[in-house]
């Protein structure tokens, strides 16, 4: 459910009473009027969306806080760090308002590229009501369990060449390197991984956004932990449009069960008010 009105959403929240809060940045595709016509033809086509995201992962912990954005990414993007800073310094990588796609294509209208007006304003409309609603689902079930679990969940295609050498593997955990959540939780992650058959990488190119290192304070009782899914996972085509394939994502749903299910039940293990 949402505490918005369907008109201004930008996001909706689900409340849950497990110490696993979902998060989902990348999933929505509203884009206001005013700002789809800016896009060009490219751009209105939010082709770089996590496509399917809160299908797949859909009652997969049924009581699981769900945290998800409404809005597209080329509004702003909800992982990317407010101020402006590159996640990943030296390499190709879009940034907090997107000017190009993935492809390194421009995705507005030449000369209504947004301007700093234009960040400041979406920063205050999307970004930061955003995140004050995951922080604070994140607040209420530490204030339950004495501990939280910030699942990131994304996908992106399998092969983008502006982005990453070669084929992405289907499973990306990313930890900032180990520093953002327990290493129980990393390993749980991790041993879901290696048990089904699906190739994965632990902090390779995709070592978690802005979300994981910003919340992902493990020594405050605050883990966080980002998962990127190749879309060759769950989706029938990684072009337009999109589509859903039933039948892959129920495989890769019972991985992804099996992920949440074992980080969950460390959580519980150490939870200190349950």
């Amino acid at each position: 459910m949402s505490d918005q009105s369907p008109a201004d959403a930008v996001y909706e929240v689900s409340p849950g009473t497990s110490p696993v809060v979902l998060a989902m940045p990348h999933t929505g595709t509203h884009v206001p009027p005013a700002i789809m016509a800016r896009l060009n033809e490219l751009g209105q086509t939010v082709s770089d969306t996590d496509w399917h995201i809160h299908r797949l992962y859909d009652g997969l912990l049924p009581n699981a806080t769900k945290v998800r954005a409404l809005f597209s990414r080329y509004v702003i993007d909800a992982n990317r760090d407010p101020e402006g800073v590159s996640l990943y310094p030296g390499q190709n990588t879009t940034t907090l308002v997107p000017t190009i796609d993935f492809d390194n294509n421009p995705i507005w209208v030449e000369g209504q590229e947004p301007g700093a007006q234009d960040i400041a304003e979406r920063l205050a409309a999307f970004h930061q009501p955003y995140h004050a609603a995951v922080a604070a689902e994140l607040k209420r079930v530490k204030d339950i369990h004495g501990i939280a679990v910030l699942f990131d969940c994304h996908s992106i295609r399998s092969n983008i060449p502006f982005l990453f050498e070669g084929t992405l593997p289907d499973l990306n955990l990313g930890t900032n390197g180990g520093t953002s959540c327990a290493p129980e939780i990393e390993a749980a992650a991790l041993a879901a991984a290696k048990a089904s058959d699906y190739t994965s990488v632990l902090n390779g190119r995709f070592k978690g956004g802005w979300t994981t290192r910003h919340y992902g304070r493990p020594e405050e009782g605050i883990h966080a932990i980002q998962l990127e899914l190749a879309q060759s996972t769950h989706l029938a085509s990684e072009a337009l449009p999109f589509d859903y394939d039933p039948a892959k994502a129920e495989k890769l749903r019972k991985t992804l069960a099996d992920m949440l299910g074992r980080i969950e039940a460390y959580a519980l293990s150490v939870s200190t008010r349950a």
